[in-house]
């Protein structure tokens, strides 16, 4: 994911998607590529035709608060896509001190399981940018059940793309899709020298055909909060609301909490998700006694 790439491509995709008409100039004819000319652009955000062309070829590291808010209004970008250019031109500006590196996975702190495993009426997750799933309270662990299990492996991302049953897990998998790439979209725009994100990048790219073609689209998305119907293989149908926190000493951590509405029948079902974890999870803690007294035994 080189920034410069990454900032010529979401612009011209950005500008390739408007028409004259819907910016309030002329169309003409004889419009040899789609949507808005360079010219038209940089006339749009009061700048210079050549200094606009730097900046979609990459060259953004330099560029002012104002002319990024000008380039936003120009190209009618939202406030998930003004951030996104925020955050690449950030990124352009700190290129020579940084390198392709490892993240690891920061630790979750006791506090921070303690705080999920006391929320009992809702599904909790702590998730980064990259959609691994680092922590989980009980009804967190029933719901993504399957994300924890391969191909998921506790990636949220593979377990959409690479793992079948999501299709299932997803009503609206298409969008469920499309908010799952806008998202590690958005995270590559923060940081696009995380090997960790690059080498899923990488994997989904090869593996799925609807995971590359959403990549090349450049949409970024924020995560905030609405309401969302899963398909539970336990429980059925579910409809939660969903609320979506950041950690204020943790940047880059995600808190995510599913709730149904009070007196729903996801109400009830979560109730049988959560007695069904709780004896999943006696039954798999009764098998690992079992096999410790066994190993013991055994020496």
């Amino acid at each position: 994911m080189d920034n410069k790439a990454e900032v010529r491509e979401f612009l011209t995709s950005r500008r390739a998607r408007l028409t004259p008409e819907m910016v309030g100039l002329p169309g003409g004819s004889n419009r040899r590529v789609p949507g808005l000319r360079r010219s038209e652009v940089a006339t749009l955000a009061g700048v210079s035709i050549e200094y606009y062309a730097k900046l979609e070829r990459g060259q953004i590291g330099g560029a002012s608060e104002s002319v990024l808010q000008a380039l936003a209004h120009a190209l009618q970008l939202d406030d998930a896509e003004r951030e996104h250019l925020t955050d690449l031109a950030r990124a352009a500006g700190a290129v020579s001190t940084r390198t392709r590196r490892t993240r690891g996975n920061p630790a979750v702190r006791s506090g921070m399981q303690l705080m999920l495993d006391a929320i009992t009426g809702g599904a909790g997750i702590v998730r980064n940018g990259r959609l691994d799933i680092l922590a989980a309270n009980a009804l967190g662990r029933a719901m993504q059940s399957e994300a924890f299990e391969s191909p998921g492996d506790g990636n949220l991302a593979r377990y959409t793309f690479l793992d079948p049953r999501a299709r299932d897990f997803h009503p609206n998998w298409e969008k469920a899709a499309d908010i799952t790439v806008g998202i590690l979209r958005t995270e590559a725009g923060r940081d696009p020298y995380d090997r960790g994100l690059q080498d899923l990048v990488g994997e989904l790219s090869t593996r799925s055909t609807e995971f590359r073609t959403r990549w090349g689209a450049h949409n970024v998305r924020q995560h905030g909060a609405g309401v969302k119907q899963f398909i539970h293989p336990v429980v059925g149908a579910l409809e939660l609301s969903y609320e979506d926190m950041q950690f204020v000493q943790h940047p880059g951590l995600t808190f995510l909490i599913y709730v149904p509405r009070p007196g729903s029948e996801s109400e009830e079902r979560f109730r049988i998700l959560a007695s069904w974890q709780a004896t999943h999870e006696a039954a798999t803690a009764t098998v690992a006694r079992d096999d410790a007294g066994a190993a013991t035994r055994k020496d």
